[in-house]
């Protein structure tokens, strides 16, 4: 039988070895959070609070408790914009990160029909 590794212990390791991931994951999580995923977007930083910040760590920059941390980015956690816009703000800069995001006008497909533009926050390392 063949030996395998859970999904997120994987994910986990190449977060904390390579950078071009990690910051390709919190874009990631930043578009899922404009197209409203809220679900995929908490699984991200938490995936990443695990990889290079921990929770307790987090829990002494936020004020948040620790148990409170775990809640709001657990897979029924339902934080406010005002606590994941801190929660993203410190994971940013606990990761070196520098988010810019722009809007492109996109053009209509034709009479009527509308279309969502796909966005891509642009990342760099600090």
């Amino acid at each position: 039988m063949a030996l395998t590794r859970e999904y997120r212990e994987t994910v986990v390791e190449r977060l904390r070895k390579d950078q071009r991931f990690t910051a390709a994951l919190f874009a990631e999580a930043l578009t899922a959070l404009t197209e409203g995923d809220k679900t995929t977007t908490l699984s991200i930083f938490r995936d990443l609070v695990h990889a290079h910040i921990s929770f307790r760590r987090l829990a002494e920059e936020t004020g948040f408790d620790e148990k409170t941390l775990h809640r709001m980015l657990s897979e029924r956690g339902n934080p406010t914009m005002e606590n994941l816009g801190c929660l993203i703000q410190r994971i940013e800069r606990d990761l070196g990160l520098s988010t810019n995001i722009e809007a492109h006008r996109v053009k209509r497909a034709g009479p009527g029909a509308r279309t969502r533009p796909v966005h891509h926050p642009a990342l760099a390392y600090a």
